[in-house]
């Protein structure tokens, strides 16, 4: 059957505009999995799980994962539910082939949106191109069976076709490479899920400064103006906790960067109040990578815009890290300053005491048994390491995978650290 491209409604759309909602990829080359297994991440091979237990026929998905291998499958264009390339077979034509699968409703993207927020490792692994297990979960993300739909031109009645079965295998090395094309078969681009990101951190972090900021004390108008004597001076404004935060700086024309404006505010914001609450400059002490940590924290926002993106790029080059490797480090000052980055970097054996004690009131306290190493405490998925300065610090991670996370309030008691860390 000829299927000629239908008309665009209103006219052809201007080439200067970006439709976030539908990307084309050019032809990926052959390709041949040294381990016998088409994708290389575990979201990749989920998509083909659910493409291999669906098929009726394994011979055809045989002939399909060839078709693949040898690159036979042309462009590819993904839109929400919908996967569609041209495929090359043994007739001189090439067919026209898709794949459809379900998109996600406005409530499910608001679990994984909500969820994806609330957590700066997720956040900092969608950036880097990867998926956490449990990010997947909250929506449903992944394929199922039966979730994937295949269609074709040709005349083979197969389910599927080794022509839509090619596509559905090239399409998993996409997924390999960006997971947002996931994102997308789903419903939404990559420019609108990371904008929705952006605006629910900001209103966080707006909600934190609100709850935090000190009521200032006034003197009457009236008393400030009546002749005689002035009236007393208002008490000094107590040490805030924290640093505040710079205002925006929006671009202009002939104007600095709004970005270095917006770092060096932020810097004089937090040394003046080092200056103010302990008389010292601990900056001059840092190392070049615990500076990096400390200017990239003191940033507001967590690497989700493009300024704030690009500077955490930036500095992770500069230290020959990964912005993953920033996030983490960034989590753990934020969590406990200097002392938080060493018990992020640091493993040491504490000495008998208050270590040997931490397990018995855990226990005691009804929480699950904690495995020992060095000065570790964990299960797996939460963790407590015990700092040099007598403090312990939570951390979290989806079940055994052995991605350690900041995450609570530094406690000298360890029930109350665990205690923090769970309320969140």
């Amino acid at each position: 059957m000829n299927r000629s491209p239908r008309p665009r409604v209103g006219g052809a759309k201007p080439a200067h505009l970006h439709d976030d909602r539908r990307r084309t990829f050019p032809p990926l080359g052959p390709h041949q999995a040294p381990d016998g297994r088409f994708a290389a991440t575990w979201w990749g091979n989920a998509w083909v799980e659910a493409l291999e237990d669906t098929a009726l026929d394994p011979a055809r998905l045989a002939r399909g994962r060839a078709y693949a291998g040898r690159g036979l499958v042309d462009a590819i264009t993904v839109t929400p539910g919908r996967v569609v390339a041209y495929v090359h077979g043994t007739r001189p034509r090439p067919y026209r082939t898709e794949i459809r699968l379900r998109t996600l409703g406005d409530d499910q993207w608001e679990r994984f949106l909500d969820t994806a927020a609330a957590r700066p490792d997720h956040i900092a692994a969608l950036l880097d191109k990867d998926v956490p297990h449990a990010l997947a979960a909250v929506a449903d993300l992944l394929p199922a069976v039966g979730d994937l739909v295949p269609d074709c031109s040709c005349p083979d009645d197969g389910y599927p076709c080794k022509h839509a079965a090619a596509l559905c295998y090239q399409a998993a090395r996409l997924l390999d490479e960006d997971p947002f094309v996931l994102f997308l078969m789903r419903g939404r681009g990559e420019q609108e899920i990371l904008a929705d990101l952006t605006r629910r951190n900001a209103a966080r972090s707006a909600a934190e400064a609100g709850a935090s900021a000190p009521t200032m004390p006034t003197v009457p108008a009236r008393a400030a103006l009546t002749a005689g004597a002035p009236a007393p001076l208002p008490p000094p404004l107590p040490v805030p906790a924290q640093p505040g935060r710079p205002p925006s700086y929006p671009p202009a024309p002939e104007a600095p960067d709004p970005l270095s404006l917006e770092l060096l505010a932020t810097e004089a914001a937090a040394r003046a109040h080092t200056f103010l609450t302990t008389g010292q400059d601990l900056v001059a002490t840092l190392t070049p990578w615990q500076d990096a940590v400390r200017l990239a924290a003191a940033h507001p926002g967590s690497g989700l815009t493009a300024s704030t993106r690009a500077l955490y790029r930036d500095l992770a080059a500069a230290m020959d890290r990964t912005p993953t490797d920033l996030a983490r480090a960034v989590a753990a000052w934020r969590q406990g300053g200097l002392a938080g980055l060493t018990v992020l970097e640091e493993t040491w054996d504490p000495p008998a005491g208050p270590f040997d004690r931490a397990r018995p009131a855990l226990l005691a306290a009804d929480y699950p048994a904690f495995r020992p190493w060095h000065n570790h405490l964990s299960t797996r998925s939460l963790q407590l390491r015990y700092g040099r300065d007598g403090l312990w610090y939570g951390y979290e991670s989806d079940l055994d995978r052995e991605d350690w996370w900041p995450r609570g309030t530094p406690d000298a008691d360890p029930v109350g650290a665990l205690t923090a860390l769970l309320s969140r």
